[in-house]
């Protein structure tokens, strides 16, 4: 499909200064949204926002469906009447990387007393708005609330190290866990609940001011995940319920043993059979929560990297042919359309790029990347036609800290030769360029436009630890940074669009 012609902000909501040691929905929230519409910008895009799992990672979830609760605001719940303001004045505005253990640790407690708040003295409507979100979403809402409480019980620990009769879903035990875990099951719900009606508030505040959700999709999911569990099926998993086949990307330049991710691959002869349900309904539930979706490692569609499960390392892997056309026309028909756009930076061969312009998806260009040798050039603006452009996404360097440390002298040479003198500082040229460009959307992240160095960086792939955990500072975004960058989308013809706006609703959280 083809997007009008504006620019946006990269920013997930774990980076926002809210109070308690992460970002949330709360009041930051809905400043940034107005630091947005100060500045003209038409886009903001965020990470997966589902709940985390490994190495807190976005792209790590537990579910393809649920929502974080750490990203619930505690200060609406509040107003709303879920928890005594007293209960959470402790959480005093902090600034710093997210500590995830103590997040955890501090915030579930008052975010489960919450729940319980919720159950006891909700208002009749706030209740009927609760059983309808439940009744709608009971497809993937029972059975994730129930994996959720059960990695509770057995300490996070994988499905497939629980009781045998619970990993496998035996109907007797099942029925069992759902009786003893009834009141748990209820207030997860509720969480889950609150999530969804922030996320759609917010929603609707940001297109009350013209701002369109960029959501982001990955193409695998986790094995300690909801959906393996539930849809065992629909994976290669052997007879004892592990992983035959995982993903990865091959050796190359940047890894002479490749990249071994772990993922369960999929069954996609199965898929195919059932007319891709699984992946209608995911991709369906994305575009119900954004505006845009950004497909995470297009090329997989085409050909994925098969390693055998016992080896580790990607070196004895394959390439397997995807589902290709097949899947995204079974998608278009379902969705109406296509509103995505493919992360296929990287190696892509001209098999996969055949495949996104036949279905018209446009993909990626990502400025950081377009300085190096000729073939390298596909990234640069001026190439930018049919494509989203970035400075930088969030697995690179920020743009001065790759300028300044991370990039070749021929790669710095050729980004001063390119874009010219930059007396505010190499990011604002950066940006200019990708505004400028003949890109659709322009996609800044925000650690760019603020100009910051390596230490603001979001995430370092194949780094153990020490991910994910970058955050604003209180009031680091200015009135002068918001009239630069309105001024720039002014003179770059990227001023933001109509949106439609949502019914009014009274949102319960």
């Amino acid at each position: 499909m083809s997007f009008p012609r504006v620019a946006g902000i990269l920013l997930h909501p774990t980076s926002l200064p809210s109070r308690g040691g992460i970002g949330d929905l709360g009041p930051a929230a809905y400043s940034f949204v107005d630091f947005l519409a100060a500045a003209r910008q038409g886009l903001w895009q965020v990470l997966p926002l589902g709940p985390l799992g490994y190495g807190n990672s976005p792209y790590s979830s537990t579910s393809a469906f649920a929502g974080n609760p750490l990203l619930i605001s505690l200060e609406r719940l509040a107003s709303h009447g879920w928890i005594d303001r007293e209960r959470i004045s402790h959480l005093a505005p902090e600034s710093g990387p997210v500590a995830y253990d103590r997040v955890f640790a501090r915030k579930m407690p008052l975010l489960f007393e919450a729940g319980r708040g919720f159950v006891a003295s909700a208002s009749a409507s706030a209740l009927e708005r609760f059983e309808r979100f439940c009744a709608e979403n009971a497809w993937w809402l029972d059975d994730f609330v129930l994996f959720d409480a059960l990695r509770a019980r057995y300490k996070l620990a994988s499905w497939n190290e629980w009781p045998a009769e619970l990993a496998r879903r035996e109907a007797g035990a099942m029925e069992r866990a759902r009786n003893e875990l009834a009141d748990d099951l209820k207030i997860r719900s509720v969480l889950q609940f609150a999530f969804y009606e922030q996320w759609q508030a917010m929603r609707r505040y940001c297109s009350e001011r013209r701002i369109r959700i960029v959501g982001d999709v990955a193409i695998f999911v986790n094995y300690d995940s909801a959906d393996v569990w539930m849809h065992r099926d629909l994976f290669r998993l052997n007879d004892n319920l592990e992983s035959e086949v995982v993903s990865g990307v091959p050796p190359d330049f940047f890894s002479k043993t490749g990249q071994r991710w772990g993922n369960p691959l999929y069954r996609w002869d199965v898929m195919k059979e059932r007319g891709y349900e699984w992946w209608i309904q995911r991709l369906r539930w994305a575009t119900r929560n954004s505006d845009y979706i950004r497909l995470d490692h297009f090329r997989g569609f085409d050909q994925f990297w098969e390693i055998p499960a016992r080896d580790p390392t990607a070196i004895n892997g394959q390439w397997v042919d995807g589902p290709r056309d097949d899947l995204f026309h079974k998608l278009r028909e379902a969705l109406g359309g296509l509103p995505f756009f493919a992360e296929d930076l990287g190696y892509i061969t001209p098999e996969v790029h055949a495949l996104r312009e036949r279905l018209q998806i446009p993909g990626m260009a990502v400025l950081q990347f377009g300085f190096g040798d000729e073939g390298a050039h596909m990234y640069l603006p001026h190439r930018a036609a049919g494509k989203v452009i970035y400075t930088g996404t969030h697995d690179n360097d920020t743009t001065a800290g790759w300028f300044h440390s991370g990039a070749a002298d021929h790669e710095r040479r050729n980004a001063e030769r390119y874009l010219g003198r930059c007396d505010d500082g190499i990011h604002w040229a950066f940006i200019r360029a990708a505004q400028s460009s003949v890109a659709d959307l322009a996609l800044i992240p925000m650690q760019d436009a603020l100009g910051l160095g390596s230490d603001a960086r979001m995430n370092t792939p194949s780094l153990d630890g020490g991910n994910w955990k970058w955050r604003l500072a209180p009031g680091q975004l200015g009135p002068e940074l918001a009239a630069k960058l309105a001024h720039l989308a002014e003179v770059t013809d990227r001023l933001p669009q109509p949106t439609p706006v949502p019914p009014d609703e009274d949102f319960a959280a």
